[in-house]
């Protein structure tokens, strides 16, 4: 099921009737995965999404917020979306960190809320080893302090990126990259409730069927196909060149 836009609205608010938020999908390349938030006492699925704060970049609230509630260091991925925004680099700009779907709702009755929903990946072991030792200097607990994690290399192309998951073990062989789980990373009582898996994008959007969220999967896991399969012809266009 895909969901269809909504009538253009005008509509006017000041800063103290408006929240802008954030909403993530995370994926596990390598496995075909994506993480989906349960909340236990209140019996639901979702994506894990949250308001921004003050002065933060909507993107790094996305990865923030993805992190805080699931408990997976993400980062968004650059990926072939159409939108409407201005192409600062003539229209050489293939692959850009735009939101899938943003939706607008009413908080109250004279208050709203704009949330965008981005496609996002789990980050390689580095970089979450590199995250966590620096998030664990100072006081506090390390899954508090959050670290942003290095955005995705705008040179790495996703089958470079699917190697980095590939690991040797001790006979030699290859295994797969598990991403860490970070728990009690939840920063209210409620978020503390969360529990997050890594499912197959297929059973992920079964539990969400119906809702933008289960959209927002469906079209971030083509843009990601959609990725590979131009890489992928580059790349053969290169090797037949050269």
């Amino acid at each position: 099921m895909s969901h269809k836009a909504s009538a253009p609205v005008y509509a006017n608010f000041p800063a103290e009737k408006l929240t802008i938020g954030a909403g993530v999908a995370i994926f596990h390349l390598a496995t075909e995965r994506v993480v989906v938030c349960y909340h236990s006492r209140d019996g639901y699925w979702f994506l894990p999404k949250g308001r921004r704060n003050a002065t933060e970049d909507t993107i790094h609230a996305a990865e923030r917020e993805g992190f805080e509630e699931s408990g997976y260091r993400n980062r968004v991925l650059p990926l072939p979306i159409k939108h409407r925004q201005p192409d600062p680099d003539e229209g050489h700009q293939r692959f850009v960190t735009e939101p899938l779907w943003t939706q607008l709702l009413p908080l109250t009755a004279t208050s709203q809320y704009i949330l965008s929903w981005y496609a996002a990946e789990t980050v390689p072991k580095d970089v979450e080893e590199s995250c966590s030792n620096a998030s664990s200097v100072g006081a506090g607990s390390s899954t508090r302090n959050y670290v942003t994690p290095p955005p995705f290399p705008m040179t790495l192309t996703l089958r470079q990126r699917l190697a980095m998951d590939l690991l040797a073990n001790a006979s030699g062989t290859e295994t797969v990259y598990e991403p860490k789980r970070h728990e009690g990373t939840g920063v209210d009582e409620d978020e503390l409730l969360y529990i997050s898996e890594l499912l197959p994008i297929k059973d992920a959007r079964e539990k969400l069927r119906g809702s933008v969220m289960e959209d927002v999967i469906r079209r971030a896991w083509e843009a990601v196909q959609l990725r590979m399969r131009l890489e992928d012809h580059e790349r053969a266009q290169t090797v037949i060149l050269n």
